[in-house]
């Protein structure tokens, strides 16, 4: 069995090929790629011998048509990568370009050379608008209606790979992350790469900026439960997604209060003290179009993970300052 995961040069790639390699059987390999060559995991070393690493710019057919042809089949292909909510708001060719255009040449490519391949599409939050104050939703009783160039890529990706499900050229699984916090590593381009950096900066002794209001409330999952989940993804019998391949993944419903009071039952007076208010009117609006609240008793029943409290997964973030 062989697995492909592009982007897997973030944080959330290198985990979930570690956690793959770790959870599936010897035989099992794992390719990774990402525009720059992504690097071997260190908790990925013990399988390193099943790991493979390849530099391709997805934006390119002739590199993708060397990525995946016949000779060399996936069983699974997660496809991560992404120009993130602030970038593609920021520069809309390279979003569509990314976002889209790369996503639905990789789409055809494996249905033509090995049709029937499991796709785990990580789409987001982000497909819908803002809800009224308190409206809980779940996959049926709120259109999505992105108010972001980015959710709007991710949403028609969604749509295609319905469509493609439907016909039987793939089998699709759009999983829509909550927004991903504590990661490790360096700030994205995400208009929510805040909410990482508020709490893993000032583990490393560096100040961070909050750009939103404190009041500012948002549907966050822990890295911990967000690889579970994605290696659940291929597990799910296609039949028990019904009509629609998307899914609202589990998380939790946290204000910047409550992970700053979070950050200060963990980390202390001191790294609390590094996070400095600095209102940024353009992430906020981004940020305020973001529902904060879901209702997931579907993905419950499709056997996805439900998250643990912020205090833990700051916890476990920490642990590796120890």
């Amino acid at each position: 069995m062989s697995i492909l995961i592009t982007g897997a040069g973030g944080y959330v790639g290198q985990e979930l090929a570690a956690g793959l390699l770790a959870s599936t059987p010897a035989t099992t390999t794992v390719t990774i790629t990402d525009m720059v060559e992504p690097e071997i995991p260190e908790s990925a070393a013990q399988n390193a011998s099943r790991l493979s690493t390849v530099k391709a710019d997805l934006t390119s057919p002739q590199e993708v048509d060397e990525l995946i042809n016949e000779s060399r089949p996936y069983e699974t292909v997660y496809i991560l990568h992404g120009i993130m909510s602030g970038g593609s708001e920021a520069n809309f060719e390279l979003g569509v370009r990314v976002n889209l255009d790369s996503v639905r040449y990789i789409l055809d490519r494996l249905r033509k050379t090995m049709p029937g391949t499991k796709v785990v599409f990580t789409s987001s939050l982000a497909v819908y608008g803002p809800a009224a104050p308190g409206f809980v939703i779940d996959e049926t009783n709120f259109p999505p209606v992105p108010s972001s160039s980015y959710g709007s890529q991710k949403l028609i990706v969604e749509t295609l790979l319905n469509d493609y499900s439907r016909r039987g050229f793939l089998d699709g699984r759009c999983v829509r992350l909550p927004t991903v916090t504590v990661r490790a590593g360096k700030p994205t381009q995400a208009a929510s790469s805040f909410a990482s950096d508020i709490i893993r900066e000032p583990f490393h002794g560096k100040k961070a900026i909050l750009p939103v209001a404190k009041e500012t409330e948002m549907w966050i999952c822990s890295p911990h439960t967000v690889i579970k989940n994605l290696i659940h993804a291929r597990t799910v019998p296609k039949e028990a997604f019904g009509e629609s391949r998307s899914v609202n993944l589990p998380g939790l419903k946290v204000s910047i209060q409550q992970m700053l009071d979070a950050l200060l039952e963990v980390g202390g007076k001191e790294r609390r003290a590094l996070v400095e208010e600095k209102y940024d009117a353009a992430t906020d609006k981004i940020v305020q179009s973001w529902t904060p609240q879901f209702d997931t008793a579907r993905a419950f029943k499709l056997g996805f993970s439900a998250d643990i409290s912020m205090e833990e997964n700051i916890r476990q973030f920490a642990s590796r300052f120890v």
